[in-house]
């Protein structure tokens, strides 16, 4: 009888944890629980099994500028990944999103002999900017997992395996939260508004966005007296809301946990959030809401003449217009944000508008079929029988 094979996982950020866990769920139900698990994520891979070789907070660091002080210790968690895989000898190498650390892994073992399967999940913007990452990943990679329907066709003319597997986020849940319940143990009235605000999971964006939302929710206030405000967060960085939260206007109600977050997204009327997954998640909640996000001025300096697209908000892309409004780096100011909010708590149409929108673009992520993990797996366990 053969044994088990074994899969290392590469995640390097809380949204490729969130999907490596689905993904483990998956295979452990795909293999009757026959499959063992080494590698780099956070608590969701924890909560499968996984015991994670470095924290994976370290890596958690995204934008040309940002990653310049962490470069040294990056690049030695990147030897110890592949120190600690040729120890191992898995069967397959899964790396998740993150491609700053991950596809830096992969290379080097390439560059080191290693002929382990190698498959990659979340493809590379190649659509969106920077096109010969397509070329480069064919050299490192053997099989590419991609969650957007229309990606498949810029990896496979440069040779590269790329299967469509639908988007996580359609199973997340994010749809069955306790509304009521969580009103009730909030201390809630059922008839006061709330604001779910959603700064983001990296200790930079937070640092960065939520002082702007701070203000913008402070123009809110005179006119919304009545408004209770949720920010769901991650263990990692709560400390840090909490701090740059104390002064707001409206005392924030801070919860952890996946299970509280989707419970805020049902108990409240819109949303005002960092571009990202959340976006997403929120759609699946049928939550209208804001998008807004801004980064370093230096990095928007260079990432500027290199993207073509139009939005950051992936509902707007797979829909090609601006069904949910989205405020990018200087559009991303407490005057802006807060007229957009007060626009969205007014108008029904408007979150009407954006209820269909939600629906057409879920669609296309593959709602109604298999759900996306069970896919991803499948297609990981035919590429070690194979």
């Amino acid at each position: 009888m053969s044994a088990a094979p074994l899969i290392y996982l590469i995640a390097g950020e809380p949204s490729g944890d969130l999907l490596g866990g689905r993904l483990m769920a998956a295979l452990k139900a795909e293999t009757g629980d026959a499959v063992r698990f080494a590698g780099v994520g956070g608590e969701r891979m924890a909560e499968e099994g996984l015991r994670s070789l470095i924290p994976m907070h370290e890596l958690a660091v995204m934008g040309f500028i940002e990653v310049l002080p962490h470069a040294r210790r990056i690049l030695a968690r990147i030897k110890e990944t592949v120190a600690d895989i040729a120890a191992h000898r898995p069967d397959i190498v899964v790396t998740i999103d993150s491609s700053g650390f991950t596809w830096r892994v992969a290379r080097r073992l390439r560059a080191a002999g290693s002929r382990v399967t190698l498959i990659h999940m979340v493809a590379p913007m190649v659509w969106a900017w920077r096109p010969h990452r397509a070329r480069e990943i064919a050299r490192w990679y053997d099989r590419l997992l991609a969650l957007l329907p229309f990606e498949p066709p810029y990896f496979e003319k440069v040779g590269l395996a790329c299967t469509f597997v639908g988007h996580p986020v359609i199973e997340s849940g994010a749809d069955r939260g306790d509304g009521p319940g969580f009103r009730a143990r909030h201390h809630i009235a059922p008839e006061r508004p709330v604001l779910t605000v959603l700064p983001g999971s990296r200790r930079g964006e937070v640092e960065r966005l939520l002082p702007i939302f701070g203000a913008a929710v402070a123009l809110l206030a005179p006119s919304h007296p009545t408004l209770r405000i949720v920010i769901p967060t991650l263990g990692h960085v709560a400390g840090l809301v909490r701090t740059l939260t104390a002064n707001w206007p409206i005392a924030p109600i801070i919860v952890a946990g996946e299970v509280e977050k989707f419970a805020a997204f049902a108990a409240s009327d819109l949303a005002l959030a960092a571009s990202g997954t959340v976006a997403l998640e929120l759609a699946v909640a049928r939550l209208p809401a804001v998008i807004a996000y801004r980064i370093h001025p230096l990095t928007h300096a260079v990432a500027r003449h290199m993207i073509k697209i139009r939005y950051a908000n992936l509902v707007n892309l797979l829909l090609d217009r601006f069904a949910i409004p989205e405020l990018i780096q200087y559009d991303c100011n407490a005057a802006r944000i807060a007229d957009a909010l007060t626009r969205l708590i007014g108008d029904k149409a408007a979150r009407t508008a954006q209820l269909a929108a939600y629906d057409v673009a879920l669609d296309l992520l593959g709602r109604g079929g298999e759900p996306p993990s069970r896919r991803a797996a499948k297609q990981i366990l035919a590429a070690r029988s194979s």
